[in-house]
């Protein structure tokens, strides 16, 4: 197969093209630049797309034999990734700037770009497996690294582009067996730091980004009475679940620790309260991305709400083709609207949506456990 080969500059994107070359097919190397204004250098393991980087992933193709060019899209990156970060805090909700890296960038602009140049497939370093059903249909699975498993963040992809992706590190089963990988095979970044944070957050400043983008709103932070307990810059810097940062300067009258329970940005006001708040059962997700077909009856799964979290046991059924209302059998803290709620049957991604609203509905959930029938 001819092959489009997405090269960060870092070690697994690397080994992936390494391993598509061994594996016979006709590799081309593409780094994408997707700051508009790139720094010279990464610090450590912040940041990533520099002009460093770029080196590193030529570097890493020279020694592979494989042609290598930059693709600019940075204009893309800015007016879908950076502006649906900088509209979903705006509406007090909190997105996921990797799933929809996945969804606009990697899996959409690069693998439609690549594809009408005649390449066959997109092989990039994340951790997932492409298995083949008995159809011959691809199915989304976990990697066997649990450490450094990305099909939470894969999971908008849909089947349609899973066909014409590779993921060569999904069966590596340590960060250190890729880097063993890396050098044995004569590539420099054999030890370089990973990235993370978001990557167009390079100094891990969130609320200071938002900040410069949005410019400071102040308003209230509120208890769960009503009562003013303190004040904030910008109600978009707060997401569900938080502890720090709070700045109330006292604590609850009874002692006990706050965490922000809703984010109103219609009246810019942050509330907080206890933590048993944020203990949920029900979820209505959106935007749903079926790798199967939508379940119409309830149905058991597993369910994942943070990229690195944990999956828990849910019953899931589909509204229309785009909405999916999930029951968890274990409840969650901290589920807040923006988040991407991907579910699972065992390592299988069946789909993923995104987070519209979540509440504890205590009646529903011993329903489930007692197995009556599905309330109104």
């Amino acid at each position: 197969m001819r092959v489009l080969a997405a090269m960060s500059g870092g070690v697994d994107s690397a080994v992936a093209a390494a391993l598509a070359v061994e594996a016979g097919h006709e590799v081309v190397g593409v780094h994408m630049a997707l700051s508009r204004n790139r720094d010279q250098f990464r610090t450590g393991s912040r940041g990533c797309c520099s002009i460093e980087d770029a080196g590193d992933a030529r570097r890493a193709a020279d020694v592979l034999g494989i042609p290598y060019y930059v693709w600019d899209l940075s204009e893309t990156f800015e007016e879908t990734v950076v502006a649906d970060f900088l509209a979903e805090y705006s509406a007090g909700r909190t997105p996921n700037p990797c799933v929809r890296c996945n969804e606009h960038i990697k899996f959409e602009a690069l693998l439609d770009k690549a594809t009408a140049l005649g390449f066959d497939a997109v092989v990039t370093g994340h951790y997932a497996r492409v298995e083949r059903a008995a159809d011959g249909a691809p199915e989304l699975h976990r990697s066997r690294n649990d450490a450094k498993d990305q099909s939470y963040v894969l999971a908008v992809m849909g089947s349609e582009r899973l066909q014409r992706s590779i993921f060569p590190l999904g069966d590596y089963t340590s960060k250190d067996e890729v880097r063993a990988e890396a050098a044995r095979r004569g590539l420099s970044v054999s030890a370089k730091p990973d990235s993370y944070d978001i990557c167009f957050v390079a100094d891990g400043d969130t609320p200071g980004f938002l900040r410069d983008r949005l410019g400071e709103q102040p308003g209230d932070v509120v208890d769960a009475d009503g009562n003013v307990v303190g004040s904030h810059r910008g109600a978009y810097a707060f997401t569900v679940g938080q502890r720090k940062g709070l700045g109330l300067g006292r604590p609850a009258p009874d002692g006990r620790a706050r965490y922000v329970v809703d984010v109103d940005t219609s009246s810019n006001t942050v509330v907080v309260g206890p933590s048993e708040l944020l203990t949920v059962d029900r979820i209505e997700a959106a935007g749903a991305v079926w790798f199967v077909q939508p379940p119409k009856d309830r149905t058991d799964v597993t369910v994942q709400i943070r990229a690195h979290g944990r999956a828990v046991p849910a019953q899931v059924r589909a509204g229309d083709a785009s909405t999916l209302d999930v029951r968890l059998l274990e409840r969650l803290r901290g589920v807040a609207a923006g988040q991407s709620v991907v579910v699972y049957d065992g390592t299988r991604v069946l789909g993923q949506a995104t987070v519209s609203r979540a509440w504890r509905d205590r009646a529903g959930a011993a329903g489930v456990a007692a197995g009556a029938a599905d309330p109104a």
